[in-house]
């Protein structure tokens, strides 16, 4: 029997074997990439993967006996309740949902590669502008600064109706607070979520910066290899260069 070429060891690459380290006692624990999850040796501690491609876990009838009920219901029933949660505080506002959805895509597809935790990758790039209404209301023309002080508590209270650890939820909320200006917060999950705003962003705010300038703020502005590969191959495109400058594009 034809084994499908991503689960098939023969295509694999270098990278698709490598460690993670335990939350619990910070031990290493190799993974292939095809695996869900595994038990650290030193102190017994279920370890998730998290570059584990969960695309499966939307159709497949074996996916809780697979990946685990929990993960399934952390990355897949709660990332959907968390998009409508982020609709209703939106209401009629469809720019920003479409903004949001589309940082959410960039942000799994970077996770996808550069690793951290899904969950609150996925969580925070759902809920990273969730403060603009209230920062629009309350202070006019300089929402966008001040988003990141009302965005975290609004995102607070949305997270502790569903089961997500405190330490996660104060993790969401930090990146939040940080998704403009970088001010106090360095984690994997944090660039991922930095990165997939910027490359939502870019296209919008440099409509018609030239290639050289573009290449540029990509250099100066991203945190992952992942995320400047894919600003690269998206902005820096061909395609869309047109007498030297780019045009207008909104993934």
């Amino acid at each position: 029997m034809v084994r499908c070429p991503g689960q098939d060891q023969r295509f694999w690459k270098p990278e698709d074997i490598f460690e993670v380290q335990c939350p619990g006692c910070g031990e290493s624990v190799e993974f292939f990439k095809d695996e869900p999850k595994l038990k650290c040796r030193k102190c017994k501690q279920m370890v998730i993967n998290p570059k584990i491609d969960l695309g499966c876990a939307e159709w497949c009838q074996y996916a809780e006996q697979c990946l685990g009920v929990d993960v399934v219901k952390n990355l897949k029933v709660m990332r959907d309740k968390l998009i409508e949660e982020m609709k209703n505080v939106f209401g009629e506002d469809q720019k920003r949902i479409e903004h949001a959805l589309a940082v959410l895509d960039y942000a799994e597809r970077i996770q996808n590669v550069e690793g951290g935790d899904p969950l609150i990758v996925r969580a925070a790039a759902i809920l990273h502008d969730i403060g603009i209404h209230e920062a629009e209301r309350k202070y006019s023309s300089s929402a966008g600064k001040y988003q990141e002080i009302e965005g975290p508590p609004i995102a607070e209270e949305i997270l502790k109706r569903f089961d997500i650890s405190a330490e996660a939820v104060e993790h969401i909320c930090r990146i939040i607070a940080n998704h403009h200006s970088a001010k106090d917060i360095d984690t994997t999950e944090f660039r991922i979520v930095w990165d997939a705003d910027w490359l939502v962003n870019i296209p919008a705010d440099f409509p018609s910066a030239r290639k050289e300038k573009l290449q540029g703020i990509i250099d100066k502005t991203f945190k992952t290899k992942e995320g400047h590969r894919i600003a690269v191959q998206t902005l820096l495109n061909t395609d869309r260069i047109n007498s030297g400058d780019v045009e207008a594009y909104v993934p």
